[in-house]
């Protein structure tokens, strides 16, 4: 297997053979966050595609400041650009959710790279969080779990800080509000 460091190297020389091997190892990476923000599981396939893309484009303008490569960089610069293009998908479709059930096997990526979302509890969280309406669910993620700032998230979405704002808080709302109700029936149940 090659380093880090030779396959940006050769990715930022368009070398479709280092292109692959960077696809093939990021792929899941960048399939999760995908499936973070867009409803319908057949087009985050598209998406993430879409991503990679741009990220073969772009690659002149990342700069590799030293040796060797630092994957966190890495990883943080593909997150941003797959996250980037899963907000166009949504913006391009109005943010309109699209109806389609979630196959099992969308829980079964393995990802290398995240440890944090492993097992039933993050399954649970995530199909709750992807039951929330689309602007909720994008601003949710984008400030919850992905770090950003409002004032990046109105610029990102074309929206306001204070919309921006107002859908956190109720994106917050509605997930204490379903959990709220999964813990009184798990209580429910327990004393029965």
């Amino acid at each position: 297997m090659e380093d880090l460091n030779s396959i940006l190297k050769g990715c930022i020389v368009n070398d479709h053979k280092y292109q692959k091997i960077l696809y093939e190892q990021y792929y899941n990476y960048a399939f999760k966050i995908a499936f973070r923000y867009i409803y319908h599981y057949d087009n985050i396939p598209e998406v993430v595609n879409d991503g990679f893309v741009k990220i073969f484009r772009n690659f002149y303008g990342y700069i590799i400041k030293e040796e060797p490569i630092n994957e966190y960089n890495l990883l943080a610069w593909i997150k941003k650009i797959i996250i980037h293009t899963a907000i166009d998908e949504l913006r391009k479709n109005n943010l309109m959710p699209e109806i389609g059930a979630m196959p099992d096997e969308a829980w079964e990526l393995s990802d290398q790279h995240g440890q944090a979302d492993q097992g039933l509890l993050y399954k649970e969280i995530l199909k709750q969080v992807k039951s929330l309406p689309p602007a909720y669910r994008a601003v949710f993620n984008l400030y919850v779990v992905d770090g950003y700032s409002h004032k990046e998230i109105a610029a990102l979405m074309n929206i306001s800080v204070g919309t921006s704002k107002s859908n956190l808080f109720k994106a917050k709302a509605h997930l204490q509000k379903i959990f709220k109700k999964d813990s009184d029936k798990m209580k429910y149940a327990i004393s029965e």
